[in-house]
């Protein structure tokens, strides 16, 4: 079973489209692949499903570009963050894997107190350092041993075979998690206008613990109820899935 979030970008008129497409082609793209993706969950292969995963999420999100030209608007304008959730129809597998791109909430309530399970994403100035000499650095003008290096020689320098042109901006980070169900547990998935409130505001996630720690699951209606409760300082748009484990 796939359960997937998606928002568009904030104050964009098509975001509900792309928060749509997202949804639809990563379903489709499971859904093709499900057979291999199952024997992987029960088999535990970690690395597979997470290269697998990583794979099938781009290329759906990469539709969005093409879907982007097709109504004529900006790419950067038509995208979308996307939350998944991937659980085996065997029973006898727990194990539930998180994957997808963009902000967002993995929370588990379990024994009454709620984790965060959200995977972590290298800060960017870890995954940075100085310029390799050749790659962004400045050419020495001698050598170690003094000798002076003579750079102009005289020889036309033909076209580069590399096309300069400004980087694009940098891609959100693959988020993937692998994690073992027990009975009891409720798993949340949800947009970061929930998922703020549940790490900032305690009294919220107290309150969503004690309505939902039964073992049962609360009624739609009730449980839209519970998603949509107020807190003061947090307005933005609300979207959550919940897994009870039996």
């Amino acid at each position: 079973m796939l359960v997937a979030v998606a928002g568009g970008i904030r104050g964009s008129d098509t975001a509900h489209l792309a928060a749509a497409d997202a949804c639809r082609w990563i379903g489709r793209a499971v859904g093709r692949s499900h057979a291999r993706l199952a024997e992987d969950i029960r088999a535990g292969r970690r690395g597979d499903l997470k290269s697998g995963l990583h794979r099938l999420t781009d290329r759906s999100l990469g539709k969005l570009r093409a879907r982007a030209a097709e109504l004529g608007v900006e790419p950067e304008v038509y995208t979308a963050g996307l939350r998944c959730l991937l659980l085996s129809a065997d029973p006898a597998c727990r194990t539930r894997v998180f994957f997808g791109v963009g902000g967002g909430g993995l929370f588990r309530l379990r024994d009454g107190a709620w984790q965060d399970l959200e995977p972590s994403v290298p800060d960017r100035a870890d995954v940075t350092g100085a310029p390799v000499v050749g790659f962004g650095s400045a050419v020495p003008e001698a050598t170690p041993e003094g000798d002076r290096l003579t750079m102009d020689l005289g020889i036309p320098t033909g076209p580069s075979p590399y096309i300069e042109t400004p980087p694009p901006p940098a891609a959100e980070p693959f988020r993937f998690r692998a994690s073992v169900a027990r009975p009891g547990d409720t798993l949340l998935l949800c947009s970061q206008g929930l998922a703020a409130p549940v790490r900032g505001e305690a009294a919220l996630a107290k309150e969503l613990a004690e309505r939902w720690r039964g073992p049962k699951a609360p009624g739609m209606a009730q449980f839209l109820a519970d998603t949509q409760l107020r807190v003061k300082g947090y307005a933005d748009d609300r979207t959550a899935v919940a897994v009870w484990e039996a």
